[in-house]
């Protein structure tokens, strides 16, 4: 959080920082600072900055695009009992009903169906929500419409890394939805929204991510590791039992100069989603590789990933360290776009599934599983 003194403010820019006049939140209690900061939250969560930008909102649009990214979030938090400041704007007062998304509220309003009122819900002297005592504009930042405001620095929360908190925090919002307590409608359903995306190429990666672990994981053979319980009928003979194994994963990220982090980071949640409902979200090991493989990395999570790099491209001998690694990899998902060297013949040991990035990714070796992910 960062103080700006005589503001008259709380707002939120596109790199997830908050920006607060201490003046004005000093006048509020924890609960309505507290209900103020979740509504600041929503704005980065649904990423309406972002989605203004693709909406067309222009400078002289950015009051009533925040009433409607507003009316969104509220029409959620109001009814979940959240103590917001001042007279948040609803969609009723909007003449709209409730559960659309900040794009229907806008053209309703841009069309002329309903005037715009003052102020989106930043808080201003005490207020949050798009209508204001005062008939004064409330700035929610830039993490509400896209519009950089004067003095915002570099800094923040890079794109892939807000991409990787989101997929977290969905996760926590259906988790808590599963014990005591209520979540609000729109907040799970955007959360389910997030995990659970309806793209073609996620359902594809999904079904040859699947169907390589369990080629591997129905695989059974004997084994004297764990003696059979029929040993005990068997005087001294040892009798071997039978072993299913639990295929190990090793996921390796292009990570060359013609890669972008954020595209990259966001396949690597969805590989992480998926290979969590497999439960082998323990069993994933890294590695980020341009010409050179850099040390594996044994992650449970997305984030603890570091994606270093940046000079040029040979998946090969990312594929080649996948093999090397002990225990072997059942399963080796290579993520790239595709603009790389690739080996001869199949490697030994391993099955190959190649995630193509960008529509106009080269084609991937016949002896590999190739899916092709396209960006939202």
């Amino acid at each position: 959080m960062l103080a700006e003194p005589d503001s008259g403010t709380v707002s939120v820019d596109q790199n997830w920082r908050l920006r607060a006049d201490p003046e004005l939140i000093a006048a509020w209690t924890p609960a309505q600072l507290g209900s103020v900061l979740i509504h600041h939250v929503c704005h980065l969560l649904r990423t309406h900055g972002e989605r203004a930008q693709a909406a067309g909102v222009g400078d002289d649009e950015a009051r009533t695009w925040i009433r409607a990214a507003d009316a969104e979030i509220n029409d959620d938090l109001v009814p979940a009992g959240l103590d917001l400041p001042g007279r948040p704007v609803l969609p009723q007062d909007l003449g709209a009903d409730d559960g659309l998304l900040a794009e229907q509220y806008f053209e309703g309003i841009r069309g002329g169906r309903r005037p715009p009122a003052a102020g989106p819900g930043g808080g201003r002297r005490g207020d949050t929500g798009v209508r204001s005592d005062q008939s004064e504009w409330l700035d929610c930042g830039s993490g509400a419409d896209g519009m950089p405001r004067a003095g915002e620095r570099p800094g923040g929360l890079a794109g892939w890394q807000a991409d990787l908190l989101r997929r977290q925090v969905a996760q926590d919002v259906i988790a808590h939805a599963k014990q005591a307590g209520t979540v609000p409608a729109g907040l799970l359903r955007w959360a389910e929204e997030i995990l659970h995306p309806k793209v073609n190429w996620r359902r594809l990666l999904a079904a040859e991510l699947r169907r390589a672990v369990a080629q591997v994981a129905g695989a059974v053979d004997y084994s004297y590791r764990r003696p059979s319980r029929r040993s005990t009928v068997a005087a001294d003979v040892v009798l071997p039992a039978l072993r299913r194994p639990v295929p190990e994963v090793a996921v390796v990220c292009d990570t060359s100069g013609s890669m972008t982090e954020d595209l990259l980071a966001m396949v690597l949640a969805e590989v992480e989603g998926l290979l969590r409902a497999l439960g082998l979200a323990r069993q994933v090991r890294v590695l980020a590789c341009d010409t050179a493989v850099a040390p594996a990395q044994r992650v449970s999570s997305a984030r603890q990933v570091q994606l270093i790099g940046g000079g040029g491209t040979n998946m090969g001998a990312g594929i080649a360290a996948a093999v090397a690694l002990r225990p072997r990899p059942a399963v080796t998902v290579v993520l790239t776009d595709g603009y790389t060297p690739w080996p001869d013949r199949a490697p030994q040991g391993t099955r190959v599934v190649v995630g193509l990035l960008g529509a106009g990714a080269p084609a991937a070796p016949p002896w590999a599983r190739a899916v092709r992910v396209e960006p939202d």
